[in-house]
């Protein structure tokens, strides 16, 4: 691909000497979004300059190729001859002019992007504000966002961002409107913000009467980050070839390195990733990559890691690791390469490198994983840290970010990581431990369910819960559970029921407290205390009726479908909250797993 053409000689032979390439090279830029023609006209506008020997157009066309974005020319000799220009002309402007405060700002920016700093630009920025040219601090603005692209500084980027917004529409350069407006977009993408496709269908309004060919570029990009997110793999790959070639078109430096980090995106999602290795061998090493991007080591890292290379892996990781994993740049591509970072640490069982990663990304817990300005998504960041906690031994934490980690990426749109997200807490969680199971113990109940025991008293909903659990996955009528033995006995006999549900000494301890409820019925003061003892009495002597027709009484609660639900979902949610007094766990597996209606369950898989 092209990074900044013409930046040795002189190309007069292409323009004809009765252009003003100045003005033709504005347009190109401003105008057209056209980096590949601005840089190649502000080539020729510098010469012609300074064989005049115009310090001002000299500096203007110094200006405009070094283009919209930081970092533009990054092949040694390009960026070396911006570099020489620049500084050049800033000795020899007037120093307190507005020439010499913008140059201040493009120097600072360049190198603070370098570096992965910030302060020399946001210092230039301030000047550029105060110097009272719009230009000049539209400017300063854009340059200022592009070196704001890491994590932690996603507030003051899009103050900066909204501030452009404003200042471009002074400005008089269409330019200056488009990239407030893409800065905007990527912002809100970049932090998980419910309207960034507002943003989005706003600055596709903005190029729709004319086109922008960088601004166009970006915001096709971001659509072929939406379709991966949306499990579309083929459309998206076919659109990520598409765009690739309108980013060279457009001249984008990043064109290379984007349409690779969305090859990467569709190919991880897929379970394809080792298919990428000989991409993956030259893109690590790729001259025109940004000089703070290294997602490519990360990334090459997992892919070694898969495929058993684990001293390739472990050598890639140590390059990114250097002294400490928290030296590395805070740039657009952070969170992705700390991810790619997590995935080769649980590749490579390296526990102590999973535990830092964790560190570091904590705090950006709630922003989803991004390239850049939004061109590439991996998801939400709770899905690093829930693989990372557990890499280190830390399961229930584990459990918790994989848990929110589902939540967020369905919020994100994000399909493919919601899936592995969801399998990753899958695998996690231990295998369900069989049925529980209920046994008669006199007058009280065994309940088992995998390592858990508890033992609670007999009641009619324990009676009720062992006739369910001693069916597992079979429907059993409300009006059979509230008929007691008789009723029990031919609905659970041909299904194998494997303990006696009521047996003599049984019988006489639910008359005993039949007595001791009527007892509480009339001596209770409180309201509520003998409501539930007179449920429970009620509940006992459908239970006798049913097992031995106490008195001769024909049985017209059972008769009764409804009756029979209500009073047999209440015994049964009664015994439930016993149990779970003894044992939250079990308690629990059996409100999700028991069901209460006129037809009653247990179904436990």
């Amino acid at each position: 691909m092209t990074s900044g053409s013409g930046a040795h000689g002189c190309v007069e032979t292409d323009i004809a000497s009765d252009i003003d390439p100045v003005a033709a090279a504005l347009h190109a830029l401003h105008t057209n979004g056209d980096l590949n023609t601005a840089r190649r006209l502000f080539d020729v506008a510098y010469t012609r300059a300074e064989a005049a020997w115009d310090v001002p157009g000299m500096a203007e066309a110094a200006l405009g190729f070094a283009g919209v974005w930081v970092h533009e020319h990054r092949v040694g000799a390009a960026a070396a001859v911006l570099e020489q220009r620049l500084t050049r002309l800033l000795g020899l402007v007037d120093p307190e002019g507005t020439l010499a405060v913008r140059l201040r700002a493009r120097l600072a920016a360049e190198r603070d992007y370098r570096e992965g700093r910030s302060d020399a630009i946001l210092a230039a920025l301030e000047e550029a504000r105060a110097c009272g040219d719009i230009v000049a601090h539209a400017e300063a603005l854009s340059l200022a966002h592009h070196c704001l692209l890491g994590p932690e500084q996603r507030q003051l980027r899009q103050e900066i961002a909204t501030e452009l917004l404003g200042v471009s529409t002074r400005t008089g350069r269409r330019g200056d409107l488009v990239m407030a407006l893409l800065w905007c977009t990527a912002d809100r993408f970049l932090d998980g913000d419910r309207h960034a496709e507002r943003r989005l269908s706003e600055l596709r309004g903005a190029l729709a009467d004319r086109p922008h060919l960088a601004a166009g570029y970006v915001a096709d990009a971001i659509d072929v980050m939406r379709e991966i997110r949306a499990g579309r793999f083929a459309e998206a790959e076919a659109a990520a070839a598409a765009c690739f070639e309108r980013g060279n078109e457009a001249g984008d430096a990043d064109a290379a390195g984007w349409y690779g980090a969305q090859l990467v995106a569709i190919r991880w999602y897929q379970g394809r990733l080792q298919e990428l290795r000989p991409m993956l061998d030259k893109l690590v090493h790729w001259p025109t990559l940004s000089v703070v991007d290294n997602a490519y080591f990360a990334v090459h890292a997992v892919a070694a890691a898969a495929a058993g290379e684990t001293r390739t892996a472990a050598g890639a990781l140590a390059r990114l690791r250097g002294p400490a994993l928290k030296e590395l740049p805070r740039s657009g591509s952070w969170l992705v390469t700390m991810q790619g970072i997590v995935e080769a640490a649980r590749l490579l069982g390296d526990a102590e490198l999973a535990e830092e990663a964790y560190d570091l990304l904590l705090p950006h817990a709630e922003m989803p994983a991004m390239v850049s300005l939004g061109v590439a998504c991996f998801g939400s960041v709770h899905h690093a840290l829930g693989i990372a906690a557990l890499v280190s031994g830390r399961r229930e934490l584990a459990a918790t970010h994989l848990t929110r980690a589902v939540e967020h990426n369905r919020a994100l749109g994000h399909w493919p990581a919601a899936e592995e997200s969801r399998k990753a807490l899958e695998r996690l969680e231990p295998a369900q431990p069989a049925p529980a199971v209920c046994v008669r113990e006199r007058q009280h109940w065994r309940l088992t369910w995998g390592s858990r025991t508890v033992v609670v008293e007999n009641s009619v909903g324990m009676l009720h819960l062992a006739v369910l659990l001693a069916n597992a996955g079979t429907e059993i009528p409300a009006v059979e559970l509230a008929m007691g033995v008789t009723g029990l006995a031919a609905a659970a006999g041909a299904r194998s029921s494997p303990q006696a549900v009521l047996d003599e000494e049984a019988m006489r301890r639910y008359r005993h407290r039949v007595a001791e409820l009527r007892d509480e019925m009339e001596s209770s003061a409180d309201a509520r205390r003998a409501e539930a003892a007179r449920q429970e009495s009620e509940a006992l002597l459908a239970e006798l009726a049913g097992s031995v027709g106490i008195g001769g009484r024909s049985r017209r609660f059972v008769d009764n479908a409804e009756r029979a639900r209500v009073a047999v979902g209440k015994a049964i949610r009664r015994a439930i909250a016993r149990v779970e007094e003894a044992d939250a766990a079990l308690g629990r597996h059996l409100r999700e797993t028991v069901h209460t209606g006129r037809q009653c369950s247990y179904r436990p898989l």
